[in-house]
Formats: C-alpha cells, structure tokens, sequence
C-alpha cells in the first residue's frame, strides 16, 4: 500500500508553521541588536529625523515597562502565532481557576533554551489564555536588559512582557489592580544550563525572593509545569569545573543570562544542525494556586514555610500529570539544591521529601533556592 501524501494545503501549513518559528528565533536573536544598529545609521542619513524622533520618545517613555507595559490584543492575536503553536504543538493545560479578586505569581518551569510554551501561552492568544482565565491578565516577566533595547522594547510590550524586578513586580501586585498574573521562570539562566532533553531538572537556590514578594503583597502562588520544554532543543553541556561552565557562569552574574551552545533542526530538514527547534510537543500545565496571607514584613520562618509549600505543590503537579504527556510512572523531578560541585549528583527531589509536617524543624532546612533572574526581589 502506497504511502499517504500530505495535500498541497497540508505543505503549506507546514512551511507556514517553519516560517513562524524561524521569526521568533531570529527575534529573540538578533532583532534588538539589529534594530540598533539600523536607528544608529538612520542618524548619518537623510532618514536622522525619524532616529532622532524616536529617540527623543524613548525618553519620555522610559518608564513604561515598570507600569506594566502596553500590550496590543491585535498583536498577541496575529495569526502567525497559531502557526507557531501547531509546529510543536503547544498547548495550555488549566487545572484550578484563578480569581479575579486575586493577583498571582506563576512560577514557570523549566526555563528551557528560549522558553517557548511561556512565550506561546502566555504572551500571545494562541492558546486561548484569556478564554481559560477570564479576567486574568498575564505578564510575562524578562530580563530588565531587554527594555532598554530600541523597537524590542515595543515588540515584547505589546506581547504583555514586563521587567522581571522589584520594581515593576510592586507596581503590578499593588498598584494595577487585581486579575494580575506574573509568570516568572524562576531557574533563570541557571536552569537553562541544565536543559537537555530527557532530563526534567529544576535549578532552586537559597534566593526565594518570590516568596517574600508574594507574602508582602498578599498574592497566591501557582506552580506551573511545562512538559516537553526540554525537548525542543539540544545542548553541550560543560561540567562544573571546566573552560566552558567557567565562562557561562562569568556571563551569567553580571548580565542575567548565559551563553549556552545549542542546535535544533535545519530550516528544510529535520536532518541537518540549525537554530529551528524540534517541532515537539509542549504542554503547559497550570497548577493550582496556594493562598498566602500579605504579611508587611514576613519573616524568614514564614518565607521558609511558603517557599516549602511551592515546592511540594510543583512536585505534586509533575507526579500527577508526568503520565498523561508520555512520561513514565518512574520518573522523578529533579531539582538541585546548589551548583553542583565536580563530582557531585543532582539531587532528586521526590513526594517524600515532603511528607513530614511544616513544623519548624521542616522550616528550618534549607531548601537553598537558585533564581538567578530575581535574585534582586530579596
């Protein structure tokens, strides 16, 4: 029996959906250095006056970022991102309704290379954020650096991206009204160092800003998982110690992320080596939201208490769903309790771990959490 061919609509699809990601990628690339460079040449050209204007706009929206953007609906509704949907496919997963009464933070594991479910699901209509979350209005939080960047800073606002800083995390949680959902990826570059696929690894440190952000604004925490995020691309990973992780680390402190060396697939073969991902699946699971008291000024025990709890739920959360997106009963979500020493194994982190009472003995373990992208919370 002769093999089914794929109809001429079916091809265009296909090429439609290579073409989305190919945009995204060249985005989160190259877009912000590229358009520097061009408004910099406008400037010795007979076009100066346009550089000069915007410029000058800049300026007197500086700030708009830190009030939590300018988000477009025409944007975060272009067709092009349901094509990059069905490439992967991604799709968002609702376990527990969010209030609107209520402001959240979502925490988003893992990072990934480029956190691809994040930006789909939440940054963009595809998935039907707001259908699934009435009256939730999400912000996907990004380095600060990237709002400093001419004409990016428009492209991630209208997709509803805000600095992931105390700042702006303030102004959202007390100042913009309820129905604010911020979703953060809590491992930052750490996890992203971490992220090949098979491995479902979680990189947590003693920073557990947050947390103590949360209890101050009274805002509820929701775990969130993203299966398959990990597989999207391939990635050298150098051990502790070497030529390699020292570099990534000297790059990682200062400027929030790490250069990491990875490959997916070729733009017109799944054979060849490029920068298109693995067109595999993402399902993004969003847990349900554990209600913190607002506390002015919380305390170490009752930051302790909380960030226990979170870490207990995403567990649960990755035991209850690992199944049902093709992982097997065994697997076990593993998360570092610190920058593993040469030598050293990672550290799983099962149910059982969380199976005595938060007394304060529990509390008083620590848990040592790594959230290199919002370290400055604390």
């Amino acid at each position: 029996m002769a093999p089914e061919q794929d109809s001429p609509r079916s091809k265009v699809e296909k090429q439609l959906q290579v073409i989305a990601v190919l945009q995204y990628v060249l985005t989160f690339l190259v877009l912000g250095v590229a358009c520097s460079i061009i408004l910099v040449y406008m400037l010795c050209t007979d076009c100066w006056l346009i550089a000069v204007l915007y410029f000058t706009w800049l300026v007197f929206d500086w700030n708009t970022p830190k009030k939590g953007g300018r988000r477009s609906q025409w944007v975060r509704n272009w067709a092009v991102w349901r094509y990059f949907r069905d490439y992967f496919p991604i799709w968002l997963v609702k376990t527990h309704n969010l209030l609107t009464p209520r402001n959240y933070i979502l925490g988003y594991h893992p990072h990934g290379i480029m956190a691809a479910g994040a930006f789909c699901n939440f940054s963009t209509a595809a998935t039907e954020v707001s259908k699934k979350f009435p009256g939730i209005r999400p912000h996907l939080a990004t380095l600060a650096g990237n709002f400093r960047v001419p004409v990016l800073r428009e492209y991630l606002m209208s997709g509803g991206f805000c600095p992931v800083n105390r700042g702006t995390i303030y102004y959202l949680l007390s100042k913009n009204g309820s129905g604010n959902a911020i979703i953060i990826a809590l491992g930052g570059a750490a996890e992203s160092l971490s992220s090949v696929p098979g491995k479902n690894v979680v990189i947590l440190r003693n920073r557990k800003g947050f947390v103590k952000m949360a209890l101050r604004h009274g805002a509820d925490l929701v775990p969130t998982f993203s299966f398959g995020e990990n597989e999207v691309y391939k990635q050298v990973i150098f051990e502790e110690g070497s030529w390699g992780r020292w570099v990534q680390n000297k790059f990682q402190k200062p400027i929030g992320f790490a250069p990491c060396i990875f490959h997916g697939r070729g733009l017109f073969s799944s054979d060849t080596w490029r920068l298109l991902p693995y067109s595999k699946p993402i399902a993004t699971v969003v847990g349900e939201p554990i209600t913190l008291p607002k506390l002015e000024h919380p305390t170490q025990r009752d930051v302790d208490l909380y960030h226990a709890m979170y870490m207990e739920a995403l567990v649960k959360l990755f035991d209850k769903h690992k199944t049902s997106f093709g992982l097997p009963e065994t697997e076990v979500l593993e998360v570092n309790c610190a920058s593993p020493q040469p030598g050293a194994g990672r550290t799983p982190l099962h149910r059982k771990l969380f199976s005595a009472k938060f007394s304060s003995a529990f509390c008083s373990v620590h848990l040592e959490v790594s959230w290199v992208s919002v370290g400055s919370l604390k």
